[in-house]
């Protein structure tokens, strides 16, 4: 009974009118940024983040959260009209979707996009109400020594999950791990690594991070190749699916969604491998694998379950143990800090009305998406005709203007150029940025949770092994790295992020 009055008080508070207004505004700002490449949930959250500082904790949230999801449903738009996915994720949804869009059915391909996304984000907020409360109940057993071991593990397992090579991803956590270390030091105060900048005392600010490696970044690599989008000029007609079409569907949309489920809540980029899990093994599955490629519903419906299903679970793990499991939920703790919130096991205690507002909005959220994508697709293809060299100034001005905002500092856009090109660099030499970011909120995290270890302890370092849960964390984390090590699980795992 507990769990219908916890959903009864989020519904409470998700339905105020301004929390409404939030949530609508977030999933469209999130949808038009999943149609519009050069810019991506990422950026704009970090973009946003300063408008949250005046408004409630709740409703600053179920905006930033609505962005985040609205960009899976928006980016499965213009990969199937226009062959070039909006977000990372939405990438397996070109090879049918734009197929079936050459053959006329665009319509049924969008709209099985849409309602295999409103079902799995569905299923997937129903199991953060059972699962939070439960793995919340666990993490009140968390001591320092559990908390850094789990944070230990999760940086361990975005080397795992990351699409580059094992060695890239490791470099890139160390990086960011160096950039987390920059600023004062956390009990006594010294400057470390600020190179006298006093701009650098409080460490490299995140806004700046992020908007940097994610958004300039993307910027320049798009306007490294011309332009090529061949738009649909004939009216799309026919937007519910056929019969045949809904049957060769819900088996895909059903794995897809338990596999979005579950890569949601690992660490690394779990939710944006679900896509790509889902259409390989739809694939395998098929009695006609030739098939895919050539305008199979099921290559459209199986990978858009699994990209919501993952983007709403991997929320779990933030709301309930205070760990972003990737990119964007790093940003969710940023937006959390600002608002004076530790993200943690805390939170559904000490502010119930935020853990469950939240996901009563996940609810409501996919329900206005629906509205929004399939009624509004004839405007999202006029704005696709948009010339994209029109578009970029404007996404690198509100980019500056952003991160400008937070702390009134020139140096943070110049630090922005720097990233922009530095995050350009690593993607033309195969490094990928995640991780990075990852590891720049996680490592300040680890390194309290280290040191306070070690006062409990008086400087010994058997804590971590004499604590069962601490110690359990931390077998996990170096069985986890064996196994990446071994050669043939590396080729293994190598061959599967190539298919």
């Amino acid at each position: 009974m507990d769990i219908f009055a916890n959903l009864a008080l989020g519904f409470g508070a998700a339905f105020s009118p301004t929390n409404l207004g939030l949530c609508f505004v977030g999933a469209l700002v999130g949808t038009l940024i999943g149609v519009l490449p050069g810019l991506g949930p990422i950026a704009t959250i970090a973009i946003l983040l300063p408008i949250t500082f005046s408004l409630d904790p709740l409703g600053a949230l179920i905006m930033l959260a609505g962005i985040y999801y609205g960009a899976q449903y928006g980016g499965s738009t213009t990969a199937i009209l226009v062959n070039m996915p909006g977000e990372t994720s939405a990438v397996v949804t070109t090879l049918d979707g734009h197929q079936m869009a050459r053959q006329g059915r665009a319509g049924p391909a969008l709209a099985i996009a849409a309602l295999g996304s409103f079902f799995a984000g569905t299923v997937a907020t129903l199991l953060v109400a059972l699962i939070g409360p439960l793995l919340a109940q666990a993490a009140q057993a968390f001591g320092p020594p559990e908390y850094f071991a789990l944070m230990l593990f999760g940086l361990i397992g975005a080397t795992v999950l990351a699409s580059s090579s094992f060695v890239k991803a490791v470099a890139m956590i160390l990086v960011g791990l160096l950039l987390g270390s920059i600023g004062s030091d956390i009990e006594t105060g010294t400057p470390r690594l600020t190179f006298g900048i006093a701009q650098f005392a409080e460490g490299i600010n995140f806004t700046t991070l992020a908007v940097g490696l994610f958004g300039v970044a993307e910027i320049l690599r798009n306007l490294e190749n011309p332009e090529q989008r061949g738009v649909l000029d004939k009216p799309i007609k026919g937007l519910m699916p056929t019969w045949a079409d809904i049957r060769q569907s819900i088996p895909a949309v059903l794995r897809g969604t338990g596999i979005g489920s579950i890569l949601g809540i690992l660490p690394g980029n779990g939710a944006v491998l679900a896509p790509y899990a889902s259409y390989t093994l739809e694939k395998k599955l098929a009695r006609d694998p030739s098939r895919f490629g050539r305008g199979a519903i099921e290559g459209v419906a199986g990978p858009e379950s699994a990209n919501n299903a993952g983007a709403q679970t991997s929320f779990i793990p933030l709301l309930t143990l205070g760990i972003p499991p990737n990119a964007v939920m790093a940003m969710m703790v940023g937006a959390m800090t600002i608002q004076g919130i530790i993200p943690g096991p805390q939170v559904m205690t000490e502010n119930p009305r935020l853990f469950w507002g939240m996901i009563a909005s996940m609810w409501i959220g996919n329900a206005m998406l629906v509205v929004i994508n399939l009624p509004l697709v004839g405007v999202w293809v006029r704005l696709l005709r948009m010339p994209y060299r029109l578009l970029y100034p404007a996404i690198l001005l509100f980019c500056c203007v952003g991160v400008y905002t937070v702390n009134g500092s020139y140096v943070d856009v110049l630090m922005l150029s720097v990233f922009g090109f530095a995050g350009y660099g690593l993607a033309k030499l195969g490094f990928e940025p995640a991780p990075l970011l990852l590891a720049f909120v996680l490592g300040p995290l680890m390194e309290e949770n280290l040191r306070r270890s070690f006062l409990i302890a008086r400087g010994d370092p058997m804590i971590f092994v004499e604590r069962p849960l601490s110690l359990a964390l931390l077998l996990m984390a170096v069985g986890l790295l064996l196994v990446v090590l071994m050669p043939s699980l590396r080729r293994k795992r190598d061959e599967a992020f190539r298919e």
